[in-house]
C-alpha cells in the first residue's frame, strides 16, 4: 500500500509517495481519499533549512537576538536568494542547542553560573 502525505510545515506544497510502514513516521490512521487508510502512517518531511523566524520560535528569542547569533558566527547560517534571506540548517541549530547545554553544565560545575560566559 502507498500513502500520499504532505509536509509537516504549513505553507509548503511538498507531497511524497511512501510505502506504508517505511521511514520515520508519526503513527495514525489517515483517510485522505487516495486509498490511504488505517494501514498507512503519516510520514513527516522535515525541512533541512530553517528561517530565522523558525529559529526565533525554537529558541524563544527576539529577531534581534537571532540576527546577532548569526552575524557573530555563533550560529552558523547561509544567505540564499536575491534578497539574501538567512537560513540555518536544522542539524546546526540542534548542535548549537547541545553546545549551550554543555556550556551551561560546565558553568554549573565550575560554580560560575551567574557569570556571563
Amino acid at each position: 500500500m502507498v500513502c500520499w502525505v504532505g509536509s509537516a510545515r504549513a505553507g509548503q506544497d511538498a507531497v511524497s509517495r511512501v510505502p506504508a510502514g517505511s521511514g520515520p513516521t508519526a503513527r495514525g490512521a489517515v483517510d485522505n481519499g487516495l486509498g490511504a487508510g488505517p494501514a498507512c502512517e503519516t510520514q513527516v518531511m522535515a525541512s533541512r533549512f530553517l528561517t530565522l523566524a523558525d529559529v526565533m520560535e525554537v529558541l524563544n528569542i527576539s529577531s534581534a537576538q537571532a540576527y546577532a547569533l548569526v552575524r557573530s558566527g555563533e550560529l552558523p547560517a547561509i544567505q540564499v536568494g536575491g534578497r539574501g534571506q538567512w537560513r540555518v540548517e536544522a542539524t546546526v541549530l540542534e548542535e548549537y542547542i547541545q553546545r549551550q547545554y554543555a556550556q551551561t553544565r560546565a558553568r554549573i560545575d565550575a560554580g560560575t553560573l551567574d557569570e556571563r560566559a
